[in-house]
């Protein structure tokens, strides 16, 4: 008979990821170098040169309208088919699932869950500082402007920065930030700028976004990048947690499918030449009815010494009196073997008996025993 274990699929995950619950050691965790905190400050520079044009209504405003007017789904409509689909690769859910799919892949390979919590902390990064400009701007796109020359600002609005261009910045980019090689980082790189530039473009040609939108939702992504080893000791704080949460879940499970050791209690009992029986717990705290008890879901299991019959050793010439042939054939004194003057014999063996008596004929011509003792009438 078969008692494998039968897990259940977050079992199954947890036992994967339990073989090596530390990142490889090949794989280097981004440091906040000095490079890094350059091309921080200066990004973030630009990001707040771009807010600051915005709000001064200045020669950026005029570029967006010019590039407004010119609309360029109208020079160039051919594209219009091709840029519907591309622009997909910036909206939030659809990238989110697919890179989700291949960190999710990678975690798996690579027993860390270190992906999954960093694009999770991207993305929380993302919703939290691009929408909280988009809703305290409240610009309105292209579509909806409704005076020439205008910024549109704080008019209920929700475009600037632009979404689509700095989700395609984190979840593009979240790919070369956790490469695991030099040459695939470089690769992903490119590739996620490619991806990115792409889509921001892609909104300018059919009129979603203004030109400044695109430019301060690239500065708001490549910020958020550029941020993430500040937050690498909070991911390896909460990828430990999670498998502390295994641990303690999996010991929980393990306990409730344990059986309770009622064997290791009984058998020293048992072989001791006692019997055991199913008792209330009253009726084994009571005295002189039980010499150990195991409580087990609400009754106790009583262990009752029974002496241990003794054999009765064969004599040569039974001298019983009509006294000891009472007392021998008593239930309390019965022996469990049998002395060796009355063998047992099987049923079919046994006299017949009828009510009338017995079937076989008595033998009036046998003579009793020498000094055999006579039947007592009250005997068994």
């Amino acid at each position: 008979m078969r008692t494998d274990q039968i897990l259940t699929r977050l079992e199954r995950v947890f036992a994967r990821l339990d073989r090596e619950p530390e990142r490889p050691a090949h794989l280097q965790t981004p440091q906040m170098s000095r490079h890094r905190v350059v091309l921080l400050g200066s990004t973030l520079a630009f990001y707040l040169s771009i807010v600051v044009a915005v709000l001064t209504t200045s020669w950026l405003v005029r570029l967006d309208w010019q590039i407004m007017f010119f609309r360029p789904y109208e020079q160039w409509p051919q594209l219009h088919a091709f840029l519907d689909y591309l622009v997909v690769l910036g909206q939030r859910g659809p990238t989110a699932v697919m890179v989700a799919a291949w960190l999710g892949w990678r975690s798996w390979r690579q027993h860390t869950l270190r992906p999954l919590i960093t694009l999770g902390v991207a993305l929380l990064l993302l919703n939290i500082t691009v929408g909280s400009v988009k809703l305290g701007l409240g610009r309105l796109g292209p579509h909806y402007a409704t005076e020439i020359g205008s910024a549109e600002l704080f008019a209920g609005g929700d475009i600037f920065p632009s979404g689509h261009t700095a989700n395609a910045v984190v979840t593009w980019g979240i790919l070369a930030y956790l490469a695991s090689t030099v040459v695939t980082r470089r690769v992903l790189s490119v590739v996620s700028a490619v991806v990115s530039l792409s889509v921001g473009a892609t909104t300018v040609y059919l009129g979603t976004h203004w030109v400044s939108d695109v430019l301060l939702g690239w500065s708001a992504g490549l910020l958020i990048l550029l941020a993430l080893p500040w937050f690498e000791p909070l991911i390896a704080r909460t990828e430990a947690y999670v498998f502390d949460v295994r641990e303690v879940l999996r010991r929980r499970a393990e306990t409730g499918r344990m059986p309770a050791p009622v064997v290791s209690v009984l058998t020293p009992l048992l072989s001791a030449g006692g019997k055991w029986q199913l008792r209330s717990p009253a009726e084994t705290t009571a005295p002189g009815t039980a010499v150990a008890g195991t409580a087990i879901a609400g009754t106790a299991i009583a262990i009752a010494e029974e002496p241990v019959p003794q054999p009765v050793p064969a004599t040569t010439a039974p001298t019983a009196t009509a006294t000891t042939a009472v007392t021998a054939h008593s239930p309390a004194a019965r022996p469990a073997v049998h002395p060796a003057g009355r063998p047992h014999v099987i049923r079919s063996e046994r006299t017949p008996v009828t009510p009338n008596g017995s079937r076989r004929p008595a033998h009036t011509e046998r003579a009793p025993a020498r000094g055999a003792a006579a039947r007592p009438v009250a005997g068994g």
